[in-house]
């Protein structure tokens, strides 16, 4: 008789659903960041919209954010596709850099905004925070590439493009909040603000983990599943 080894490795159906899942994923993330672009860029295209309100007078820190902002919301998600990033590893070295530029350029605009702003403490705070994150994530992903650390690299980026979304998180948020009976105060925007980064952050620390996990399931099934030899 001769030994089996279980199949350990994912079968072709369930790497198919994986694949797809993710591609849906994917387009849902890209539909709902184009949307929010368009939403947030429209109403800011004429200097006289109503729109502008109290950022009249700060309208150059605010085009400097929606600039950097629209780069790296477009670049980061780009980033994700696996294919083209292995295809085209120059292309990918350069977008990188042309994320991390305009990543820059709207964390400078938000903090002239942060400063300048009449908004109640709870909210700048919030805000301030929010960019802090997104510049210590980028630069631990920068480092680690630095040093040739791929998947560190990696894991931090990821977590760099969840704090990106912050904005587009957050105006789905508070209209759902507000819809659900909350009356829309400075400790609630606050509120939605940090949530708006540390939720998905967390979201993606336990995808990471439970990834992990199932990978070290796989790996320790096969090591000890061992062929033995023909009895006869």
């Amino acid at each position: 008789m001769t030994g089996i080894a279980p199949r350990t490795d994912a079968s072709p159906r369930s790497r198919l659903v994986l694949r797809l899942a993710w591609a849906g994923l994917w387009l849902l993330l890209g539909f709902v960041s184009l949307e929010f672009l368009l939403a947030a860029y429209d109403k800011y295209r004429h200097l006289d919209s109503p729109a502008y309100g109290m950022f009249m007078t700060r309208r150059g820190w605010l085009w400097l954010h929606l600039a950097g902002g629209l780069t790296t919301v477009l670049l980061g998600a780009v980033q994700f596709l696996t294919r083209w990033r292995r295809r085209n590893p120059r292309l990918h070295r350069l977008s990188g850099r042309v994320y991390l530029v305009g990543m820059l350029v709207a964390a400078t605009g938000a903090t002239g905004l942060i400063a300048t702003s009449p908004a109640p403490f709870a909210i700048r705070l919030a805000f301030a925070a929010t960019a802090l994150a997104w510049l210590c994530t980028a630069l631990t992903g920068l480092l680690a590439i630095r040093r040739g650390a791929v998947d560190r690299h990696q894991r931090w980026m990821t977590r760099n493009y969840a704090v990106t979304l912050a904005p587009v998180i957050f105006r789905l948020s508070l209209p759902a909040t507000i819809a659900s009976g909350l009356m829309p105060s400075p400790t609630l925007i606050a509120t939605l603000l940090w949530c708006s980064w540390i939720v998905p952050l967390l979201v993606c620390e336990g995808v990471r983990r439970l990834a992990g996990r199932r990978r070290d399931s796989r790996a320790t099934s096969s090591a000890r599943t061992v062929p033995f030899a023909d009895a006869r």
